[in-house]
């Protein structure tokens, strides 16, 4: 396991214009410099956080998917966003996982942001993502859900004597009136779950007023900021340390002492949505 070079593109959104944003992130991934392992994008980067899911959603395999796929080619890196996707007459917020080479993972929201009624346009998804890259175990999440801690729950298995994960990634559309709680929920979840957390969030105002000023960060697993911006346009790549991780959860176990648990899904009504 070897350190993870992470790229972080906070950036402004053009709204519900999905070749403009496309068109532009390309353009910032072309300013990265050096070589890196990761590149996150914002949550719904294609489109910001609207509920025209009706004229926004493609379906899988299609521009936005294609165009993921042709930048992790080029980059040779992992590319995680979240954009609007329709599968079987419903719409979901869905996280793309892309590889280089074309293999690729899916993570749907699962905690939809009912105060903006997202609840009532989108489906909720039913399964964690958590898969490997580069020997890191990622977890990527959407937004909302970094507000429910269970979800995101690091767990120990006590028969293999390891973690499920070593990064969470959270990408966003997080406005400015909430920012002090995306800046602390975010060192929450690295600390109780030991584990470097990375958030990447927009920044601009929406069609809706909506203001967002970014705190893009990555939270190391003691809770401390390695790095932050606050506002402005930024293309940053960071290194995690593997040998900073495993030294911490050497020192300080906490894991071993959390509670076992299972969660229990409820059954949603076509008519819900």
């Amino acid at each position: 396991m070897q350190d993870l070079k992470i790229t972080l593109i906070q950036s402004d959104l053009h709204w519900e214009d999905i070749d403009a944003n496309l068109s532009m992130f390309e353009e910032k991934i072309w300013q990265i410099s050096g070589s890196t392992d990761v590149i996150v994008l914002p949550e719904m980067f294609t489109t910001g956080f609207t509920m025209a899911a009706n004229k926004k959603a493609e379906h899988m395999n299609m521009k936005t998917f294609k165009w993921m796929k042709q930048m992790a080619d080029q980059t040779g890196a992992l590319i995680l966003g979240s954009y609007i996707v329709t599968v079987h007459d419903r719409y979901y917020n869905r996280l793309l996982w892309m590889e280089p080479g074309g293999n690729f993972k899916t993570y749907d929201k699962r905690h939809l942001f009912r105060m903006d009624n997202e609840h009532k346009t989108y489906s909720p998804g039913e399964s964690l993502l958590i898969a490997t890259w580069r020997g890191w175990k990622i977890c990527p999440l959407i937004c909302y859900d970094l507000r429910f801690p269970v979800w995101s729950r690091n767990k120990w298995d006590r028969v293999n004597q390891k973690l499920s994960y070593d990064v969470a990634i959270y990408v966003a559309n997080w406005p400015v009136t909430r920012i002090d709680t995306w800046d602390t929920l975010l060192k929450a979840r690295a600390i109780e779950n030991l584990s470097f957390v990375v958030g990447v969030n927009r920044i601009g105002q929406d069609e809706q007023g909506v203001e967002y000023n970014g705190h893009s960060s990555i939270i190391s697993p003691k809770g401390e900021v390695i790095y932050t911006n606050e506002g402005g346009e930024a293309v940053r790549t960071m290194e995690l340390s593997a040998n900073a991780l495993h030294a911490f959860r050497d020192r300080f176990p906490a894991y071993i002492d959390s509670d076992d648990f299972t969660i229990e899904f409820e059954e949603y009504e076509e008519s819900e949505f």
